[in-house]
């Protein structure tokens, strides 16, 4: 045989073997793992999992790849179910809100206490610290692997009828709110008459007048154009709305450990983004610093309360003694749910807020 045919023979056994050997490789990989994501991928939570998806297939070099289901299309808009599937293994994996798993992991409530945390500061003391974990550690009894922290944001109320500045201004108003028992005892606490409404419904709720108001961080309040049906901003932190990127924990599991550490690189780096995203223009210029820098983006809204008030809505920032007088009106859903969430994660916040 001559050289020339010996060195195309080679050539062939060679290119077989890298194909058989990537075949190997992949074997135990689908070829999609499907992400829920309650949200469409315009907003800044989108736009959080579309991130996670592009990194994920770079970091595993095309070996993983998530697709992203907006719009809770994988749950047919039943978001609270969220975390069900994922630990029963018919989602694959999902980026989703404390308050989404809060009716299966309770211990997520502790971002939810009305007027417990009131600032970026205390909110990343509590997310990375001993209370943070012990919601990582509830989920993971309940079947489900938290790799990283990404945030939907402090949330503000809007409505069509009257400027909230005291609790006595909220007497009446119909608000539209996610159906979580926590967040409708506080706004029965202020007079409120809360409404359970999935998001899909809500802004045909804001145009029909079903509803007088609703509360969401003002990374959604901008992309849905909240100013075309409410004048009204109150902007008073009252709860916070953290993002956890989780997976079902099996399937995790079964991931060899270069894969592992590829996919939670990627659910760190997506987390920063889409964290950044949703605090930009809200805490000066560090979070616009980290997009322009750290991932090349510049916010095209960079001064969220600004264009609000371009938009002819009235702005309200408490103060600190109309906080307080909030507070003190929900003060007894504080303390009823402190039992619900446990005493002892309570407690692991309030001393991660005076490290």
């Amino acid at each position: 045989m001559s050289n020339f045919k010996l060195l195309k023979k080679s050539v062939v056994f060679a290119a077989v073997f890298v194909l058989m050997a990537a075949i190997t490789a992949n074997a135990g990989f689908k070829k999609e793992y499907k992400m829920q994501v309650t949200v469409g991928p315009k907003l800044y939570w989108g736009m959080g999992a579309t991130k996670f998806a592009e990194l994920v297939k770079e970091k595993t070099n095309g070996q993983i790849n998530v697709k992203p289901y907006f719009g809770s299309a994988l749950l047919k808009g039943a978001q609270l179910k969220s975390s069900q599937m994922v630990a029963k293994g018919v989602i694959d994996c999902a980026i989703d809100s404390t308050i989404n798993i809060s009716p299966v992991i309770p211990e997520a409530n502790i971002f939810h206490l009305p007027f417990f945390l009131n600032d970026f500061e205390t909110l990343d003391k509590v997310k990375f610290g001993k209370a943070g974990e012990a919601v990582f550690s509830a989920m993971r009894a309940k079947r489900i692997e938290p790799l990283g922290w990404a945030e939907n944001g402090f949330r503000q109320l809007t409505n069509s009828k009257v400027a909230v500045k005291t609790p006595a201004d909220m007497k009446g108003l119909r608000i539209r709110v996610v159906g979580n028992p926590l967040f409708i005892d506080t706004f029965r606490a202020l007079g409120a008459d809360p409404v359970n409404m999935n998001w899909g419904d809500a802004v045909a709720g804001f145009q029909q007048g079903v509803v007088d108001g609703q509360e969401n961080p003002v990374g959604v309040l901008i992309p849905i154009q909240i100013y075309q049906y409410h004048k009204y901003a109150t902007m008073w932190n009252y709860v916070v709305d953290p993002l956890i990127i989780y997976w079902n924990q099996q399937e995790w599991n079964a991931f060899p450990k270069d894969i592992q550490s590829a996919i939670l690189e990627a659910a760190k780096e997506a987390g920063r983004f889409e964290t950044a995203l949703s605090r930009a223009g809200l805490d000066g210029d560090k979070s616009l610093n980290i997009l322009k820098d750290e991932f090349n983006y510049t916010m095209e809204v960079p001064d969220p309360i600004a264009f609000m008030k371009s938009k002819g809505m009235e702005i309200h920032m408490l103060t600190d003694e109309e906080r307080e007088a909030f507070a003190q009106a929900t003060r007894p859903v504080y303390d009823k749910w402190i039992q619900e969430i446990g005493p002892e994660v309570y407690e692991k916040a309030k001393a991660d807020i005076a490290q």
